[in-house]
């Protein structure tokens, strides 16, 4: 097998990330329309193309019941909604853009053929982002002639309220790209999670996917109903899953002993059919990683310092979401009064 080509050096930005004004939105659906409200928010001027015929009813109406949200978070000075731009093609949209996310439909011919319009189209240098929930971009990339600036950005849905986008190139993608992506998602207030390598699915996808068929599992098999599925994640992990990850919500599961004592107790439960997924071997190598993983996770916090961390986390949630005994939700962003 031949070894990859490798990666082109990128032409220069035409901008630092900090300096981005002009952002162009190409796919108007709920994730490119999630996009384009949140970059009008963080004060962005956003030009939008979608081939839909209904296109810009659609995307301003996905704004504007996206904007009391925004405003409640707190929009950037300048912001408004009448910075979109609803653009009749797709070179006009790009023209003069510092930055592009694609949120097309997930077909992979249909992203390999709008990158590579893309590509031809955009100011040289602006970086292109593919919002793709799970296609490697060097599969996507494949006969673009600026594969160098191509890069995966994937967000959450909502864009505008959920914070992180995962952030990977492929194997033609120049690191200065993806160094230059981050960046900017970070300044345009992501949270970044900037992979170094490519996985189909990426990271919180291939989570979220193994609960989801497991659901699917047990209703299938009449063991629990979706309401029963849902209040056990809201009602139950989900809560600590707001404050900290998987892996350090069972680091304290382990008591003082934190992670190591954890594996040492539940390990073998792993081999227990307690779900349809096959569970890794949990050898040393495996071992030795995941206590690690934690130790440099916590950055030198405790278990008591993490207990005590976690704790006020789920308090705050419960008490946000008007689970607490004689507490009312308030508006994200806002203090109680």
């Amino acid at each position: 097998m031949p070894s990859p080509t490798p990666p082109v050096p990128a032409p220069c930005a035409p901008c630092a990330p900090e300096d981005v004004r002009r952002v162009a939105c190409v796919g108007a659906g709920v994730i490119g329309g999630g996009w384009a409200a949140h970059f009008l928010a963080r004060g962005y001027d956003v030009t939008a193309w979608d081939p839909a015929p209904d296109a810009e009813a659609r995307l301003r109406r996905l704004v504007a019941a996206a904007w009391p949200a925004l405003e409640r978070l707190g929009l950037a000075e300048g912001a408004s909604q009448d910075r979109l731009t609803v653009t009749g093609g797709l070179e006009e949209a790009v023209a003069g853009a510092e930055f592009v996310q694609e949120s097309a439909p997930e077909k992979l011919e249909l992203k390999r053929d709008l990158l590579a319009r893309l590509d031809a189209a955009a100011p040289a240098g602006t970086v292109i982002a593919s919002s793709t929930s799970g296609y490697p971009m060097t599969d996507m990339q494949t006969g673009t002639p600026g594969a160098a600036r191509l890069v995966v950005g994937h967000p959450f849905n909502p864009p505008y309220l959920i914070p992180l986008v995962e952030v990977v190139g492929g194997e033609l993608t120049a690191p200065a790209a993806v160094e230059w992506a981050s960046r900017f998602y970070e300044v345009a207030g992501k949270s970044v999670i900037t992979m170094d390598r490519e996985v189909p699915g990426f990271i919180a996808n291939r989570l979220q996917e193994a609960l989801w068929r497991e659901a699917l599992h047990m209703v299938a098999n009449g063991e629990a109903t979706v309401r029963e599925i849902d209040a056990s994640i809201t009602e139950g992990p989900g809560l600590r899953w707001a404050v900290m990850g998987p892996m350090l919500t069972f680091a304290l599961a382990g008591g003082e002993g934190g992670m190591a004592h954890m594996l040492d107790h539940f390990g073998p439960s792993l081999k227990s059919p307690w779900t349809r997924l096959e569970a890794p071997e949990l050898d040393r190598a495996l071992y030795e990683a995941v206590v690690a993983g934690c130790d440099e996770a916590a950055a030198g916090r405790t278990i008591a310092d993490l207990v005590a961390e976690r704790d006020r986390g789920v308090i705050d949630v419960l008490r946000a979401t008007g689970r607490l005994p004689g507490a009312t939700a308030t508006a994200t962003g806002e203090a109680a009064r």
